[in-house]
């Protein structure tokens, strides 16, 4: 059962950095750092969208209208943080 605790971990770590990814890509994006016409920018781009939408979709839903300002990213960090500690206070469950 442990390596099942460290399995959900890993994945909660995997989600928490393609978020992170996606974040500043879209910063460096914004600001023109980045060219969405390049091949690889534009892959990767639309790859990080298309993994994360199914995460930030319901939230987006949840959430109000900010006008241009888009907050999933943030709530849906705070959740895997949340389900982070609830794991490691929970962590007598599996072992």
């Amino acid at each position: 059962m442990q390596s099942l605790f460290e399995i959900l971990m890993l994945i909660l770590g995997v989600a928490r950095f393609f978020i992170f990814a996606h974040f500043i890509m879209s910063w460096l994006i914004q600001f023109q750092v980045l060219n969405i016409r390049q091949p690889f920018v534009s892959q990767l781009w639309y790859g990080l969208s298309r993994l994360l939408e199914p995460i930030y979709g319901p939230i987006r839903r949840i959430l109000p209208n900010m006008g241009g300002i888009d907050l999933s990213p943030i709530v849906a960090l705070i959740a895997i943080y949340a389900l982070e500690i609830i794991l490691r206070n929970n962590i007598g469950m599996f072992v």
